[in-house]
């Protein structure tokens, strides 16, 4: 099922009515769509040069189905030849698949008493935990792209975690494009109560067409007292993707929120994950990679609000510019006035590798207390002509010494994969080098 009109009121009412939301969904809705229209393009980063009206706002290629074998044959070897089946038994303790607007495969294989769904579903089944988190963190009308998601959002995971509940195995989401000028909205919420752990993992690919794509997800996480929740994504859409991503995380007290961000594909990404530590003691981390190369534009980075007492946190950035691509650091830091002995760093490390390529840090920090430390660097370089002689003196051909010391580059980032994504990441970035 696929909705190729212009976007309007009549599609959104459309949209809603197929999905069997309640009234309150569709006035959400309209209330997005209004303020989308209202909203200009982002004032800052690269041109953004598509065509609203050339998107395909929904397509349903099949219902969801919890057994592979319930699944049409072309979906299927879709997603293994991504490896996604192979890794569902082997690494994981759930899964969900999403291909265009609709998760299309779910299986919980923990036994555990969690909530992992796709993100209409709970609309359907968990009405009142889903109003209560639902557009809290990220609000409709924070930029053109958020109230575009508002307006024809579908898709994306829902989870809970129960209090004092503690997952073996990590929870994985993949998002796939297979169809032409597609956009693809999913809206994720992720709710780790007090005292619970968090690994989660998404995947993102597409296939590469002539037109533009668009990507324009939501996530809003929510970290309980004492609770822990990693968020590990390896992006690698293909180069005609606008990759434009709003990612936010509200920290309780004693809590942990980890962003593990790594960025290769894309025609250009705008995405810069956020931590609002709002708990005493609370501490949130972002470590983030970008690979830019030939007409790509990664500008990434990260963003921590300090709210709460003795808060942490640290963002490190590693970026890479490669035959032409531009790729920047933009980030906000800001430690409020009530935020009295706390921490943050931020790292920002890029390697440019040819003189076509180039790179900025944009980095915003605001220190509000005399009683805390906010510490910047940033170093840009290039590929030392001494460390090229003396490994290509050991018999090394030249391409394979710029990956080995793009590699090296990138290690503290694939240090914090689990080792199975870490070979993955290798793979990746070697084929795009």
């Amino acid at each position: 099922m696929s909705m190729k009109e212009k976007l309007n009121v009549e599609f959104i009412k459309n949209l809603s009515l197929k999905k069997k939301e309640p009234e309150w969904m569709l006035n959400f809705r309209l209330k997005a769509y209004e303020a989308f229209l209202k909203i200009e393009n982002p004032t800052f980063g690269p041109a953004l040069n598509f065509s609203f009206d050339d998107i395909l706002y929904y397509k349903k290629t099949e219902e969801q189905k919890h057994d592979w074998k319930e699944v049409s044959q072309d979906t299927y070897h879709t997603f293994c030849k991504l490896g996604v089946v192979d890794a569902e038994n082997k690494y994981l303790d759930g899964v969900s698949n999403q291909l265009e607007s609709e998760v299309v495969y779910h299986h919980n294989i923990t036994d555990k008493n969690i909530i992992f769904c796709s993100t209409d579903e709970a609309l359907q089944k968990y009405p009142d935990l889903f109003k209560k988190y639902f557009n809290t963190l990220v609000k409709y009308d924070e930029n053109k792209y958020t109230a575009l998601n508002g307006a024809v959002w579908s898709g994306g995971s829902f989870i809970y975690i129960p209090p004092y509940t503690k997952l073996d195995r990590p929870l994985q989401s993949y998002f796939r494009i297979d169809t032409e000028s597609l956009g693809q909205f999913e809206r994720t919420i992720i709710i780790v109560d007090e005292g619970a752990e968090l690994s989660y993992i998404e995947g993102c690919t597409a296939r590469s067409y002539a037109k533009s794509s668009l990507h324009a997800g939501v996530v809003e996480i929510f970290v309980g007292k004492n609770a822990k929740c990693r968020y590990s994504t390896i992006q690698n859409w293909s180069t005609d993707v606008y990759n434009l991503v709003t990612k936010r995380a509200l920290v309780d007290t004693n809590g942990t929120m980890e962003w593990i961000d790594g960025n290769i594909g894309s025609k250009l990404t705008m995405k810069y994950p956020c931590c609002v530590l709002k708990g005493d003691n609370s501490k949130g981390t972002c470590v983030t990679i970008s690979l830019a190369s030939s007409n790509q534009d990664q500008d990434t980075g990260a963003g921590m609000i300090h709210l709460g007492k003795n808060t942490k946190s640290n963002i490190i950035s590693k970026s890479i510019a490669r035959n032409g691509g531009n790729a920047t650091y933009r980030g906000k830091v800001r430690i409020g006035k009530d935020a009295l002995n706390s921490d943050a760093m931020i790292k920002c490390d890029t390697l440019i590798l040819d003189e076509l390529s180039k790179s900025d840090t944009i980095p915003t920090n605001i220190l509000e207390n005399n009683e805390s430390v906010l510490e910047h660097e940033a170093t840009v370089s290039k590929i030392s002509d001494d460390n090229l002689f003396y490994l290509m003196s050991k018999g090394i051909p030249k391409e394979k010494c710029e990956e080995l010391i793009v590699l090296g580059f990138l290690e503290e980032f694939r240090e914090e994969l689990p080792m199975e994504y870490a070979v993955e990441l290798n793979q990746l970035i070697k084929r795009n080098l």
